[in-house]
């Protein structure tokens, strides 16, 4: 199954409804027959923090590889912004579709770009010079977890698995590296099983197909599923397949537990019926969803 790019096809609301004393932002108030059994969450931006600031590694070296291929009158500036448009509508996506489209703007500029899996990893090859000191510092015990963590992020699994609910963790980076930055954060003891990241070959993994794959394994229907995700594809997945879809605009850089406005739009354009900033009110936000959605 190809992921489907990201196209708005739920309106913003004329105005933001909060559940009473929260930020729990309720865009469509679910009406469960029953609570969830199965609960998916998207990794880089929705749990981990690790790779924070991704994008200003990837859409420099994007520049860099086009700056050869720049058409005339075609400034750095110019190719900055073209670059960090599509980086940005893909976001959420596998990392190789992103380095695909960065493959067809070198051939729509005459050039011959080079194999989009190279592209990717010499941009992981950046981004690991980056996070290195973060991974190490986990590793060494010199950094908790939780300061890498979207705030709230082990209450929230904790409470959920305190309800029986089965975790999943599904993320565009390479399952390897979600893998091991999982165990570096802790989440394997939520998820045990249950993690899975992108392939060497992008057709054989997508969040839809670990959807669909929950629910058959499981023999149960979509709205016994709940998504939590800072990326489109969850949350449209989610809707598709019926499930209860919870859009996380965390500011990854602050933490500032105040939402990231263009992650709320998107997400709430990708479906989302409810929008919380990060997990610091799990407590209620759990609770409004096994009590079917009633305040």
């Amino acid at each position: 199954m190809a992921e489907r790019d990201f196209a708005a096809a739920w309106p913003l609301p004329a105005r933001a409804a909060y559940l009473a004393g929260t930020s729990i932002e309720i865009v469509r108030a679910p009406r469960l027959s029953a609570p969830p059994e199965h609960a998916l969450f998207d990794f880089d931006g929705t749990l981990s923090l690790i790779r924070e600031g991704w994008m200003d590694i990837m859409v420099p070296m994007m520049v860099e590889i086009l700056s050869p291929f720049a058409r005339k009158g075609e400034s750095e500036n110019s190719l900055e912004a073209l670059a960090r448009d599509f980086v940005t509508r893909l976001t959420g996506k596998q990392t190789i579709y992103q380095m695909m489209r960065l493959a067809d703007e070198i051939r729509s500029r005459g050039g011959e770009p080079r194999d989009p899996r190279d592209y990717k990893a010499e941009y992981h090859e950046r981004l690991m010079a980056r996070i290195d000191r973060r991974r190490r510092a986990l590793s060494d015990g010199s950094a908790e977890a939780e300061s890498m963590l979207v705030p709230g992020s082990l209450d929230i699994l904790r409470s959920l698995a305190e309800r029986g609910v089965r975790i999943y963790i599904a993320s565009g980076t390479d399952e390897s590296f979600v893998l091991e930055e999982a165990r570096l954060l802790g989440l394997g003891l939520f998820a045990e099983g249950t993690i899975y990241g992108a392939l060497a070959d992008p057709a054989s993994f997508s969040k839809e197909m670990v959807i669909a794959r929950i629910l058959a394994e499981n023999r149960v229907e979509g709205s016994r599923l709940v998504a939590f995700g800072d990326g489109y594809v969850e949350i449209s997945d989610c809707k598709a397949a019926g499930g209860l879809a919870v859009a996380v605009a965390s500011d990854e850089a602050g933490r500032s537990g105040a939402p990231d406005p263009w992650k709320r739009e998107r997400l709430i354009g990708a479906g989302a019926d409810l929008v919380i900033p990060d997990y610091r009110e799990q407590a209620a936000l759990v609770d409004y969803i096994w009590e079917g959605g009633r305040p």
